[in-house]
């Protein structure tokens, strides 16, 4: 059971992160909190919670990734303006649980007067007195500790996709592959968790990869595939490229099988086209971006969608009981 001091802690959900927020309440066995958020004829909106917060523990969902009907600017924007009015309200501390971060992946200059935008995101949400912010595999962790001054807490999908693949690899010769060099640590924490789950060695490779201007380019494998179950692991798939051009250097490899993991599964309209394909037997997501995006239609046959609100909801617990 777990220990809720249940008249302090309140957990809202905005309105298009709700069945997140539903599996979560779920698996807290507490009740969403009510609140309204409504919308103005020229565009502004405010959102509002319904219920007394002063002196409450507030957590609040809301996954930051784009829709046809709402962009991630106005997630990231309705998201703060609530923050804002629990602060005014009284609570006692407000926890942003954002299983997607947006502008998570500019978090350095690569090029002459560039922004960095992970930094100016973090400002914003300490602006509006935000006390701490929960996430899902940021695309650079030291990145995104480094520019909150408030409290960070990140949560890492890799327990979650080893207890789905266990069933599947039971006899095969399993290897993690990196698409990148900037996802070696993520793929080797992985392939680490998934030897000691096995209980036998796991191989590792790394694939070439070069962007720039957004054109991706190199076709390099270091590292043994042949004959083997390739397991690609990144962060976030979004038009699909980068895991296609890995997949396709483990089949030129040898690789037996090929499979993709990503905490976030963006799916632009591209990536059905690109990973539709026989390169990948089958892709894994977790919950953080709502199924139902126009790439991943394509995508059905192989796609899998792992929840994650039983790790969010452990954290929760561990922040709120003060562990």
């Amino acid at each position: 059971m777990h220990t809720l001091i249940e008249d302090r802690l309140c957990l809202f959900a905005l309105h298009s992160s709700r069945a997140f927020g539903e599996r979560l309440a779920l698996h807290l066995g507490v009740s969403l909190g009510a609140h309204e958020e409504r919308n103005f004829e020229d565009g502004e909106h405010k959102s509002r919670p319904l219920e007394d917060v002063a002196g409450r523990d507030v957590f609040v969902v809301h996954s930051l990734y784009g829709e046809p009907n709402e962009s991630g600017n106005d997630k990231l924007c309705r998201l703060l303006f609530f923050i804002g009015a629990l602060k005014d309200a009284g609570a006692a501390r407000v926890t942003a649980v954002v299983p997607y971060l947006a502008y998570a992946r500019k978090d350095r200059q690569t090029k002459e007067r560039d922004p960095v935008t992970t930094r100016y995101v973090a400002c914003l949400f300490e602006a509006v007195g935000t006390d701490a912010l929960m996430t899902l595999d940021v695309h650079n962790l030291a990145a995104y500790q480094n520019a909150f001054r408030c409290r960070t807490v990140h949560l890492e999908a890799g327990s979650l996709f080893t207890k789905f693949l266990l069933p599947q690899l039971a006899g095969l010769d399993p290897v993690v592959v990196s698409p990148d060099a900037g996802g070696i640590k993520r793929a080797e924490a992985f392939r680490q968790g998934l030897a000691e789950a096995l209980g036998r060695p796991v191989g590792m490779a790394v694939a070439e990869k070069y962007r720039s201007a957004g054109v991706v380019s190199g076709n390099l494998l270091v590292g043994d595939v042949d004959g083997r179950t390739a397991i690609i692991v990144d962060d976030l798939i979004s038009t699909g490229t980068t895991v296609a051009r890995a997949a396709a250097a483990c089949r030129d490899g040898g690789a037996a099988s090929v499979m993709a993991l990503a905490s976030h599964g963006l799916f632009t309209d591209k990536a059905g086209e690109v990973l539709g394909g026989p390169l990948l037997q089958q892709l894994v997501v977790s919950d953080s971006v709502a199924p139902g995006r126009g790439g991943a239609d394509a995508l059905q046959t192989k796609l899998a969608v792992v929840s994650s609100a039983a790790l969010f909801g452990d954290a929760i617990m561990q922040l709120h009981n003060g562990m």
